[in-house]
């Protein structure tokens, strides 16, 4: 379990300054950042411990989550130029958050005792939902409504955790990079061939 820990943790490092980022072309102040960062960093683990029953929710119950949203939100705000001179910053940072946080989303419903699909599908909602959140409140279209590959590579990475994790010997360490490498792989290429599911139109 030792490096669950350090990749939870980093996972919210992400997505507090992917948060946080979202803000840089709004009209907004520090504080407007700083909260954006943090219910994007927190949103969806919040939601899926909810819905799962597992309590204290882990930012209430460990500090050093609420440390690590600061760490990212201070950061972003400090550093949001650097950032904005770097071309997909915010994309980078948006697609580690939700590979960390899709596989830890799976492991821990997994632990809970939740079937292995109420697991892929707890992990992929512990990756979007922060970032449903941050979307709503800086009032674009959430990435899950557009014609992306988002949901999709999250959902994958969560099979191919659960796949490698039920059926094979592979090592749990290593099962959890190959699986976060997969959904950061599928993300990129998927954004730098524009790639995209068939979009949904109604009949006639």
């Amino acid at each position: 379990m030792y490096f669950q820990y350090p990749l939870e943790l980093i996972g919210t490092f992400f997505f507090a300054i992917s948060g946080a980022l979202a803000m840089q072309d709004k009209d907004h102040d520090w504080f407007g950042a700083a909260f954006t960062g943090f219910v994007t960093a927190i949103g969806g683990g919040t939601l899926r411990d909810i819905m799962l029953g597992s309590y204290p929710l882990v930012w209430i119950g460990d500090i050093n989550f609420l440390y690590a949203v600061l760490v990212g939100v201070v950061m972003a705000i400090l550093f949001h130029r650097v950032f904005i001179k770097l071309r997909r910053t915010f994309l980078l940072f948006d697609t580690l958050g939700i590979a960390f946080f899709t596989i830890l989303g799976t492991e821990k419903a997994i632990a809970l005792g939740v079937r292995p699909e109420i697991a892929a599908i707890m992990g992929m909602f512990t990756a979007v939902m922060g970032g449903v959140i941050r979307d709503t409140l800086t009032n674009e279209v959430p990435v899950i409504f557009r014609k992306e590959i988002y949901a999709t590579a999250c959902l994958a990475g969560a099979i191919v955790y659960l796949v490698l994790d039920l059926h094979t010997p592979l090592e749990r360490n290593i099962n959890l990079v190959v699986s976060i490498v997969v959904i950061i792989l599928i993300r990129l290429l998927a954004v730098k061939f524009k790639l995209a599911l068939p979009g949904f139109r109604r009949s006639g």
